[in-house]
């Protein structure tokens, strides 16, 4: 019974209001991503846009590889009316969440066929507002419970994140091919109804930012400490006493937290930042023409919709699950290595299912394996990220590192379309395998590197409840 009452009591941390809340706000997080990406390319190869196109119309991407660059401006810098009214990270929320639904109402309004400049413009603002309600929305998780609860906020905002990449894909899928009068032609209405259901989902971020509290967190005595060091140094140049207070202040906002990172990891952190710029590279990059695949392979959205999207989020979330096993279990470089070998080795069951054409069965096959090792994959590499935090700058240094993880395999993928029509989907598919030899030896000896996660002493960042 002492055993049953331990295992109850130990739920019921997720009936605490901020744990329940982070399912809505990642939720609000998930949906924008792929309706820029992999939704919206399966739009633009439906409307007849070629492949070349639609790879170099992936960098729009790039906002999330760019995030670490105005990161320090949302960690510290009020809004004029809304922070003085929702607080620093409720604010930047709210602000982001609104950009987005005005974003995506223009995506809907266009016809890319038409005007293809502004579904461009549209999603880039998407991207960029997305981005942003990112940074805001980890520093938000970090500050505003404690250490012990951690761990259910971020359960909660994966499977909420995981629920809205169903919606954003095979949602707008199948909302799209429900009011299309036909498969076999291109209609542009299904697609904006699609889109305009897509953004006015985005209400459940909105309702739920404003029915948040705040978290209530001292500035970090080592964050306080960097600016008095700049205050004392600037002194000496005898400046305006505002631009020394604006300069020691960014010092401690953008210079800090960089200069951190590396003074820890000395010589191992142009190692450490390679190996996080070109990890996921196989799949990012295969990820972009994988929906133009589907198209010219004869898939139906209601296929595509049921196969890759929603089952394949699930065989995803179960990869995480394995992930997490293997991690405990043999350690997290160990997985590391594992998850490359098995996301660039996945890849080329997608040779296999080109040389098959329209295969429902073998689509089930192959996109079980790629997303299976990429729950894996991305488990040990989320632990990893996470250890080389300075809990003193998590909302940056976390930006940082998830903006170089994307900033080259996005980039290199804009070049996708262009391979696949030089040589052919085989000959791509090949490629992305190829790409990660290399993750495989900075694995191994960003392995023989110690890291050590830097804590700060709990009083003084003490959350409150």
């Amino acid at each position: 019974m002492n055993a049953l009452s331990s295992w109850l009591s130990a739920l019921r941390i997720y009936a605490h209001p901020r744990v329940l809340g982070m399912l809505s706000l990642g939720f609000s997080a998930g949906l924008p991503l792929l309706l820029v990406l992999g939704t919206l390319s399966f739009w633009l190869r439906e409307a007849g846009i070629d492949r070349t196109t639609i790879g170099h119309l992936s960098w729009v991407g790039l906002a999330y590889g760019f995030k670490w660059l105005w990161s320090p401006l949302v960690d510290r810098l009020p809004l004029p009316v809304l922070t003085r009214l929702l607080g620093r990270r409720r604010a930047w929320l709210l602000l982001s969440q609104f950009v987005i639904v005005i974003a995506l109402v223009g995506m809907a309004n266009n016809d890319p066929v038409v005007n293809l400049t502004y579904t461009v413009f549209f999603a880039l603002a998407v991207a960029f507002a997305s981005a942003t309600q990112d940074i805001a929305l980890d520093a938000y998780r970090i500050e505003a419970v404690a250490v012990e609860l951690q761990g259910a906020m971020a359960a909660t905002y994966q499977a909420g994140y995981r629920v809205a990449m169903i919606f954003a894909s095979a949602g707008t899928l199948w909302i799209a091919a429900a009011v299309d009068p036909s498969e076999t032609t291109y209609e542009y209405a299904p697609w904006r109804f699609a889109y305009l259901v897509m953004a006015a989902c985005m209400s459940v971020g909105i309702i739920s930012t404003l029915i948040i509290r705040e978290p209530e967190v001292p500035i970090n005595k080592l964050i306080s400490e960097n600016e008095k060091f700049a205050q004392q140094s600037i002194a000496k140049w005898q400046l305006n006493a505002r631009l020394a207070a604006m300069l020691a202040w960014l010092y401690g906002a953008v210079a800090a937290p960089f200069r951190d990172f590396i003074v820890r990891h000395g010589r191992q952190a142009l190692l450490i930042l390679a190996l996080i710029a070109i990890y996921r590279i196989s799949d990012v990059v295969m990820g972009v023409m994988s929906n133009p695949f589907y198209v010219d392979m004869g898939y139906t959205k209601d296929e595509v919709a049921t196969v890759s999207k929603v089952y394949g989020v699930i065989m995803t979330i179960l990869g995480a699950a394995i992930g997490g096993v293997l991690t405990a279990k043999i350690g997290i470089m160990r997985t590391l290595f594992l998850g490359a070998i098995l996301s660039a080795a996945t890849n080329l069951l997608f040779v296999w299912l080109a040389g098959r054409g329209h295969d429902v069965t073998g689509l089930v096959f192959t996109i079980s394996a790629d997303n299976l090792s990429a729950g894996i994959a991305s488990c040990a590499f989320i632990a990893y990220l996470s250890g080389l935090t300075n809990t003193a700058y998590s909302a940056t240094q976390y930006a940082l590192f998830s903006s170089v993880m994307l900033l080259l395999p996005k980039f290199i993928a804009g070049f996708s379309g262009q391979f696949v029509d030089a040589y052919g989907y085989e000959s791509f598919f090949i490629a992305t395998a190829l790409l990660g030899i290399p993750v495989l030896v900075l694995v191994w000896l960003a392995g023989q590197a110690k890291f050590e996660r830097v804590e700060i002493p709990q009083s003084d960042s003490k959350q409150r409840l």
